[in-house]
């Protein structure tokens, strides 16, 4: 492995438009397309390899490995312009990187085929707008379309906290500033506090990872700004459990009602495989957080939280995932087989013979 055939396979992960590279020694390099895994022709690489491209990303900062560290995340861009998300670990003694593609286009709700209600939900004034789902399903992708909506729409001051800066932004009618963690800041935490004293209308935290990250967004929600952030969780109930729980016990009713006053939505995203097996579609639950919703949560009943998404959906835009699967299946768009896998229900046959 040398610097131009490193080059070349980024280049040609980037122009192919697929999500991820994969480098790992005793195996060529990996590709995912369209959410499958693809196995190149490539050579296997040895542990000399993947130590040569663990160096490369690393020197692009001005970093060395440390003797006792186990992993790292950046970023990493090429001389054409393009950018990739980096992890770097080890693995059985060797390294092991793998590079998320980061699309140079900012899509648009309509391109990305998300739901207009996100650009309704992110002109709030003040409060807190979650974006959640496992890794890979597009959370950081919705995101910077919400962002781009406001770049293009609104003037506000808006500051991204990320580890590491994903989508690159130049400011339109907005001013975006971009700060990322271990470059420009120590933490999330520390550049939450420090965004409160630059005059934001908007605060985007790439990630809650702790308990005073989550307590210095919520404090920044409350006192009068829109936090966006996103969450390993896969619904708005699971997304309110895993905030509370971050707090101890004798704190956890105090948190709830902090949260009931200024949770704006949760946008739970899943991505699955259209039927013909060409691309990938978004599957969204949304929440807003609606008076009775506010309710839900401020008194702990949040088992109700579900039924009234599924009743709210012609006033408010809410849905949940269910209801998203089925309304494609009614399009045609996806199989019954692929809905039930991205179920989290037991009865999703029933509810769609029931629709038809």
């Amino acid at each position: 492995m040398d610097a131009k055939i490193f080059v070349q396979i980024l280049e040609i992960a980037f122009n192919k438009k697929v999500s991820d590279v994969h480098f790992e020694t005793e195996n060529p390099p990996f590709f995912r397309g369209k959410g499958q895994i693809i196995r190149s022709k490539l050579p296997n690489l040895t542990s000399e390899d993947t130590e040569f491209i663990a160096n490369q990303i690393l020197s692009h900062h001005n970093r060395r490995w440390e003797a006792d560290q186990k992993e790292f995340d950046t970023s990493f861009s090429l001389p054409s312009g393009a950018r990739f998300r980096v992890s770097i670990f080890r693995q059985r003694g060797s390294f092991g990187i793998i590079m998320r593609v980061i699309p140079a286009y900012i899509g648009t709700f309509e391109d990305l085929r998300l739901p207009p209600v996100l650009g309704e939900i992110v002109t709030a004034p003040n409060g807190l707008v979650l974006v959640t789902g496992p890794t890979g399903n597009g959370k950081s992708t919705t995101l910077a379309s919400m962002l781009r909506h406001i770049n293009e729409n609104f003037s506000y001051n808006c500051i991204t906290i990320e580890d590491p800066i994903e989508f690159l932004f130049s400011s339109d009618k907005s001013c975006i500033i971009q700060r990322e963690v271990g470059i420009d800041t120590d933490s999330f935490s520390s550049a939450l506090k420090a965004a409160l004293r630059m005059d934001p209308d908007l605060i985007m935290v790439g990630e809650m990872r702790d308990k005073e990250t989550i307590e210095a967004s919520l404090m920044a929600a409350e006192t009068g700004h829109l936090v966006l952030s996103t969450l390993h969780t896969q619904g708005a109930v699971s997304t309110i459990n895993r905030l509370i729980g971050h707090f101890p016990p004798d704190a956890q009713e105090i948190v709830r009602h902090r949260l009931a006053d200024i949770l704006v939505a949760t946008i739970s995203i899943r991505l699955i495989m259209n039927k013909t097996g060409e691309f990938i579609l978004p599957v969204l639950e949304i929440m807003r957080g609606t008076t009775t919703i506010q309710s839900c949560i401020r008194e702990g009943r949040l088992d109700e939280i579900e039924g009234h998404m599924e009743n709210s959906r012609s006033q408010y835009h809410m849905q949940t995932l269910d209801q998203h699967l089925i309304q494609l299946h009614e399009q045609d768009l996806i199989t019954i087989e692929e809905a039930k896998r991205l179920s989290h229900s037991m009865d999703l046959e029933r509810k769609l013979m029931f629709t038809n």
